[in-house]
């Protein structure tokens, strides 16, 4: 068995997450509805806790676009401060200027 990386597993959570997007917001909705029974709620959160885990927003990871890197992450430009500043120095960023003082 060939082991994943963790970069196709988050591309695997991304995935999943859209998929079972609009289900898990109905079941939310449902069980934090105060109106409705308190039976319906709790089955609402039972088949909520049944959705694979891994279909949750939150397990997505936000990972540099070049190099798959966790942390040091920049949202604006999708990539790690590490690949921004390789690239920056190769002048593959359009707009960015290498600072010095």
């Amino acid at each position: 068995m060939a082991k994943t990386s963790s970069i196709e597993k988050n591309k695997k959570r991304a995935a999943l997450a859209q998929q079972y997007a609009a289900k898990r917001a109905a079941l939310k909705a449902t069980v934090k509805n105060q109106d409705a029974p308190i039976e319906e709620r709790f089955k609402a959160s039972l088949k909520l806790a049944e959705l694979p885990r891994n279909s949750a927003k939150v397990r997505i990871r936000n990972r540099c676009e070049v190099s798959g890197r966790p942390r040091g992450y920049y949202r604006k430009l999708k990539m790690s401060r590490i690949a921004l500043r390789q690239l920056g120095n190769l002048g593959q960023i359009p707009g960015l200027v290498k600072s010095s003082w």
